[in-house]
């Protein structure tokens, strides 16, 4: 589930790709979208596995491919130096990559959001209380400039406590669970399965997890906007494929149960695992609810946050002189930053048609 770095792409040489981009625009046929495991994109695999995208892609007459990428930072990097249409991304990293390196892009499907799949936790005596409070003065192992640093930034925040209250201790994914078992580690942050194995020993406390923020840490399927808008049949069959998928895996019967092995198995992961991290996360099942939520006053909320926090960490890229350099634009009309340098867009179009 490593899906939560915050991606460091050069502006200039980004640019400089996209504009010889396959996906640049134009009216076509073929597309291919890329994804990495994380349990919230998993009905993409399945989608192709099982044939549904296959049929989605049939009725509008083109073809559509889900490839998969081990890597998810290399995803996006691929997605925005044009050698693929869409991409399965977060929204903070859809900000920070193909948007602050000039690439145009649109969100069209709000898959779900982190429901306490990232947890900030420290270490205390067995059965002892543990707070926010307690995490002034500590060091705190965690991926930085990723979702997990935007997490404690959160938690900080409301236990009224700044970044230089404490320590970042730079500590990878694959690292962080043996990390927290050595004796001088005292706090980290992180996420699931990481999060589900470091709870289990008994000096683990859990003080803040992304409950406790609903909706900022969100999972969305993104695609090239010119592409998109040369080829609107492609938002129709990607939504198509993907609520038709949805509504499948969350049956209480054994079609969704044989859809969820699949997808586990896939992920690498047993299906108890991965209905455990379903449960942690929030699928937006109903695409009404999930339209409503792109084109309400919530998302340009969290937007606002995400994109203070990337510029105050140097995540906008280079030439970025304030926070709203780049502009971020919503269903309702609302732009957030510069109205003429729209770079991401919220589309509920696509959610709605279904």
């Amino acid at each position: 589930m490593s899906r939560r770095f915050f991606c460091a792409l050069v502006a200039a040489s980004a640019l400089a790709v996209v504009a010889v981009s396959p996906s640049s625009g134009a009216e076509k046929t073929k597309f291919r979208i890329a994804w990495s495991i994380y349990v919230g994109w998993m009905p993409w695999p399945y989608a192709q596995e099982s044939g549904i995208l296959k049929k989605w892609a049939d009725k509008y007459g083109i073809s559509i491919e889900a490839v998969a990428f081990n890597d998810y930072v290399e995803s996006i990097n691929q997605y925005t130096a044009g050698a693929f249409d869409a991409v399965t991304v977060t929204n903070m990293d859809a900000l920070t990559v193909p948007a602050a390196g000039g690439v145009d892009t649109t969100a069209i499907i709000m898959g779900d959001y982190s429901n306490g799949n990232d947890a900030v936790i420290l270490k205390a005596a067995p059965g002892a209380k543990a707070a926010l409070a307690d995490l002034k003065g500590r060091a705190v192992n965690l991926v930085q400039l990723s979702v997990s640093q935007y997490l404690l930034s959160r938690a900080l925040e409301q236990a009224g406590l700044k970044e230089t209250d404490v320590t970042l201790v730079n500590t990878s994914d694959a690292d962080i669970v043996g990390a927290f078992a050595s004796a001088d580690v005292q706090a980290v942050a992180t996420w699931n399965p990481q999060v589900t194995e470091i709870l289990k020993r008994p000096d683990a406390v859990s003080v803040f997890d992304s409950s406790r923020i609903p909706g900022e840490i969100l999972d969305l399927l993104v695609v090239n906007t010119k592409t998109l808008r040369d080829n609107p049949k492609l938002g129709a069959a990607l939504a198509g494929a993907w609520y038709e998928v949805l509504a499948l895996m969350t049956r209480p019967d054994a079609a969704g149960a044989a859809a969820r092995t699949q997808m586990a198995r896939d992920s690498g992961a047993s299906l108890e695992s991965f209905d455990h991290q379903l449960l942690t996360t929030h699928l937006f099942v109903n695409p009404a609810d999930a339209a409503s939520y792109a084109a309400g006053a919530a998302l340009p909320a969290t937007m606002d946050r995400v994109r203070r926090f990337s510029f105050a960490h140097g995540q906008l890229g280079q030439g970025a002189g304030s926070v709203d350099a780049i502009g971020i634009a919503f269903p309702s009309g609302k732009v957030l930053g510069d109205a003429g340098n729209v770079r991401l867009r919220f589309d509920d179009r696509y959610m709605k048609e279904n």
